[in-house]
């Protein structure tokens, strides 16, 4: 039976979270489907192995195990697991998350219904301690939407794809643009994205797929692309500012190698929401703090009001509060506010849709 839908797994560390992360996929109501894990040389590598040998015998032709010769780093990994797969589709879950019931047979179905997608957005849910206690969830649009492919589709979607948990594209399209140009930016999905979107549709699921876990702290920083860029276990005002170079760096080089107008669009949908480069800052000292705010404004950033907002907010009312304001308006509308222009591309909406609410 052709397979439909890989499961990517990138593996490094978190040997504990990997049975329940395997037990979320076997849980799923759709087949046909396979399991890549590909373990990028980890300290923790033996353990990995162990867990997989258990499953490896519950799950015969149906979950495949690599292991790295080298640790490649995360982009070059995504790359990887997308060289390995075989299903049309390319579901990517982090190695500490969970895949919700129904998560396959939600895409599946929407594949099946909107024809060839390349790539597809979708809601999430962050938890803290255990999956039942959600912390919040994120969904950009309150239904099911398609996406004309063009530099509209691109700008709405470049962003929200950061979050590599639910991820899913098209792997023949993945495979087209493969490239090690962006390794060490630990945005290689966006660079996929923009370049799919500019040739395939896109589809945004208002169902949950996945759930995130929130208490890990980051791992990047190992291989030789990621380091003295990030530190394992935090996230530096340096390694913030290479995060959003490497975002910008992908968006130019869309923008220069595809010859299409998304540069603008995209740093102004970056700045119209910023508060996520922002808030883990928050406990900087006061100097240092200032100074990257200042280092990001050069950026690019300084001419979106947006910005200055957010790290204003940041300075005064502190993560904490404007972290509950957020999941109350969230809750609320039960999708993501709109802030700023709205980028398009839609191919059709409900007849019923309020479209004041149309975009993030």
């Amino acid at each position: 039976m052709q397979v439909k839908i890989s499961v990517c797994i990138p593996s490094y560390n978190r040997a504990k979270f990997l049975r329940p992360l395997l037990d979320s996929v076997l849980a799923q109501d759709y087949d046909p489907y396979e399991i890549i894990i590909c373990e990028d040389l980890s300290p923790e590598r033996e353990e990995i192995r162990e867990v997989v040998n258990e499953y490896l015998r519950k799950l015969p032709n149906k979950l495949f195990y690599f292991e790295n010769e080298e640790n490649l780093g995360y982009d070059a990994n995504l790359r990887n697991l997308i060289s390995k797969s075989s299903g049309d589709y390319c579901f990517f879950m982090g190695n500490d998350d969970l895949m919700c019931k129904g998560a396959l047979s939600t895409v599946a179905s929407a594949v099946e219904r909107h024809g060839d997608v390349g790539v597809f957005l979708r809601a999430y849910s962050w938890f803290d301690r255990i999956p039942e206690e959600i912390n919040q969830t994120v969904r950009y649009f309150p239904d099911e939407r398609i996406f004309q492919p063009g530099s509209e589709t691109v700008a709405t979607f470049f962003r929200r794809v950061g979050v590599i948990s639910g991820f899913v594209v098209n792997r023949q399209a993945a495979t087209r643009y493969a490239t090690n140009q962006f390794d060490g930016t630990l945005y290689y999905q966006m660079h996929l994205t923009g370049n799919i979107l500019l040739d395939m549709r896109g589809v945004h699921l208002p169902q949950t797929l996945v759930l995130c876990r929130n208490s890990e702290p980051p791992d990047f920083g190992n291989s030789s692309k990621e380091k003295g860029k990030y530190t394992p276990g935090r996230y530096t005002p340096e390694a913030r500012l290479n995060m959003i170079r490497g975002m910008l760096l992908i968006a130019r080089n869309l923008e220069d190698v595809r010859k299409t107008s998304v540069y603008k669009k995209i740093v102004q949908d970056i700045g119209n929401y910023f508060y996520p480069y922002v808030r883990d800052q928050a406990d900087l000292p006061l100097g240092i703090y200032l100074k990257y705010c200042f280092s990001l404004a050069r950026l690019g950033f300084w001419r979106n009001p947006m910005f200055y907002i957010y790290c204003a907010m940041v300075l005064s009312l502190g993560s904490g509060r404007i972290d509950a304001v957020t999941r109350f308006v969230r809750c609320r509308l039960g999708h993501s506010p709109r802030i700023g222009r709205v980028y398009g591309g839609i191919a059709s909406l409900p007849e019923s849709l309020d479209k004041s609410s149309e975009h993030l």
